[in-house]
């Protein structure tokens, strides 16, 4: 079967779309690159569908980042993605957290922060306090309330023949008016019997006929989904000028060197004194160095 995609779907005569998303090395590439709590490696996966599933229904070129943040063990947990699917994210946790932690435990009085800024137009954000047992229920509580579209999720984090899994669905009413109540309820159904292990080992089509064989789906064109940090050298060096000469001095004399580290993919951009000084007088500094 083929990873790390994305599935957008319809049901023709219900005014109901939906969204099927399944990954592993996406997801692994992510939780990778520190040694998380096995509940936090949870907390990631399900961030990473949510992200997914909610940035594939933007109707235009644009992000969206998904970040809890909050005063428990865990004091940030970020997803971001974009309209081609390219996702990263990372969480900052201080302390033991037990691998069956919930949500309140992990974050403590907090709240999630929705951020869409279309590459054309003016950015939006929502904050909605984790009301609600789980990520699920808190995302779809900002649905019920600031989106007001009907809208159904499922989350799920887990293992399948060795493998870390993440995958998960999204339904969601047309809004055209057309739809019908007893129609959503009728998906929702269907969808709540959707077993981890199909989510994980089945391809996309066989999936969605076991679910919905009764009804008229059209599958439209699969959209990969890929690890994509972001970060570069160059970056580096531009944040570098950003800081006061003096203090970049102080840092390469106890040093060395000048170190930026990316939490989301692991690498570190070094800079000796030369480089520092080509950066500051506005030349390509010779010898990369990367870790």
């Amino acid at each position: 079967m083929a990873n790390n995609v994305l599935h957008r779907y319809l049901f023709e005569d219900l005014s109901v779309r939906g969204e099927l998303v399944q990954l592993d090395d996406a997801y692994q590439q992510i939780i990778a690159n520190k040694d998380y709590p096995a509940a936090i490696e949870t907390l990631l996966g399900e961030l990473l569908v949510a992200t997914t599933l909610l940035t594939a229904t933007l109707k235009f070129e644009g992000s969206i980042t998904l970040q809890l943040q909050g005063d428990g063990p865990v004091s940030l947990a970020v997803i971001n993605g974009d309209h081609d699917q390219k996702v990263r994210g990372v969480a900052r946790w201080e302390g033991d957290i037990a691998d069956d932690a919930t949500l309140h435990q992990m974050m403590g009085k907090g709240y999630l922060v929705i951020t869409i800024i279309p590459k054309k137009g003016e950015r939006y954000q929502g904050v909605v306090g984790l009301d609600g047992d789980n990520l699920t229920q808190v995302i779809e509580g900002y649905f019920a309330n600031s989106e007001q579209l009907k809208t159904r999720l499922w989350l799920r984090v887990g293992e399948h023949e060795g493998v870390r899994h993440a995958a998960g669905m999204l339904i969601q009413v047309v809004p055209d008016g057309t739809g019908a109540p007893e129609d959503f309820e009728h998906l929702e159904q269907l969808t709540n019997t959707v077993k981890n292990e199909e989510l994980f080992g089945l391809p996309a089509q066989e999936l969605l006929y076991r679910l919905y064989n009764q009804d008229q789906v059209r599958v439209f064109d699969p959209q990969p989904v890929e690890f994509h940090c972001g970060c570069s050298r160059e970056r580096s060096g531009a944040a570098i000028i950003t800081v006061s000469r003096d203090e970049i001095d102080e840092i390469l004399a106890e040093e060395g060197v000048v170190s930026l580290h990316c939490d989301y993919c692991g690498t570190t951009y070094s800079f000796d004194k030369a480089q520092v000084n080509a950066l500051y007088d506005g030349e390509t500094p010779t010898q990369p160095t990367v870790h």
